[in-house]
């Protein structure tokens, strides 16, 4: 069975490119939002002395954000309604992952990208150095970040998204920029 609900949205790009600061905003403006998994994995690996992490245990770390992204997607699915829900990064984030550390998807995950179909609408942040910064869960220097937020772009393409590039700007601007960009879809 396949499920596809246009009414989740992914905000996506590479690290540290203000998507975090832009979610908390649509949820503090009423809207629904999913926190990114992929920190999540990377907190309790490290209190736990775990090996599942981006720079460890790089397949580990990547099965594990999967399938943390689509138990997200089905917890949504279960208590959807019909009002925009917003995640900080969707499943074929774990794709573009598996593309970064030269892993090809195997025939699981491809079911898994057909299966679990979100908005056909993404949005892309670029990357933008004067806000950039490493911590303790994101280690990428400046190169790795603009490398991928290219592979993000082509990830999400290929599997039939389209990607609206969000423009750089305060975080008002730029949850604005959202919210009229799903109100002209939503009038088409």
């Amino acid at each position: 069975m396949k499920f596809q609900n246009e009414y989740f949205y992914i905000l996506t790009g590479g690290p540290g490119v203000g998507k975090t600061a832009v979610l908390d905003e649509l949820q503090k403006s009423g809207y629904s939002t999913v926190p990114e998994t992929a920190r999540a994995i990377i907190k309790e690996q490290i209190a736990t002395a775990g090996e599942a992490l981006p720079w460890k245990n790089k397949e580990r770390y990547m099965e594990l954000m999967l399938l943390a992204s689509v138990e997200s997607y089905k917890d949504a699915a279960a208590a959807a309604s019909l009002s925009p829900l917003f995640f900080d990064r969707g499943i074929l984030d774990a794709f573009c992952y598996a593309a970064i550390i030269g892993k090809d998807p195997t025939s699981e995950m491809q079911e898994i990208a057909t299966t679990y179909r979100y908005s056909s609408t993404v949005f892309i942040f670029p990357p933008w150095k004067a806000i950039y910064e490493t911590d303790s869960e994101r280690k990428q220097d400046w190169n790795e970040a603009e490398a991928t937020f290219e592979q993000m772009k082509k990830t999400y393409e290929a599997y039939g998204y389209k990607v609206i590039e969000v423009p750089k700007g305060t975080v008002a601007e730029r949850k604005d920029f959202i919210l009229h960009q799903i109100h002209k879809q939503e009038q088409k």
